[in-house]
């Protein structure tokens, strides 16, 4: 799950992020595949910093198609990124596939204020509607 960018080259680090904004930049679906690098973050958070900055408070949906966890520099970047954000996020829905994921959401639980969830994919739009809902 977790491993160091050493050694690696930019192909087996390439991770796509798909970043869709909803109701008007309250709610973010994040798509991520593959392993989560340093520089992924670097294409994610500015992103998501603007949404907060112009919106406030944000609600995240994190949809884990294929994800293989994080390189070393991507968990580093992934906790300074919660450090920052502690109460800038309303409600995240993880929605995975694996077990370990389910088990992700409940380690990240410390590290914000924000409600959080997680979904198998097949209730996608029960996650969808938690998010939406008040």
């Amino acid at each position: 799950m977790f491993d160091s960018d050493a050694g690696r080259t930019a192909k087996d680090l390439y991770m796509p992020i798909t970043i869709t904004e909803k109701e008007a930049g309250k709610l973010c679906e994040v798509a991520i595949t593959g392993k989560l690098t340093k520089d992924d973050y670097q294409q994610f958070v500015p992103e998501i910093e603007e949404l907060i900055k112009k919106f406030g408070k944000v609600r995240l949906l994190v949809d884990m198609i294929n994800f293989h966890g994080w390189s070393a520099g991507g968990l580093w970047e992934d906790i300074k990124f919660d450090v920052k954000h502690f109460a800038d996020i309303e409600r995240i829905a993880f929605v995975g596939e694996k077990k370990w994921q389910e088990q992700m959401s409940h380690f990240c639980r410390p590290f914000t204020k924000a409600q959080i969830r997680y979904f198998d994919h097949a209730a996608l739009d029960e996650a969808r509607a938690w998010l939406a809902s008040t």
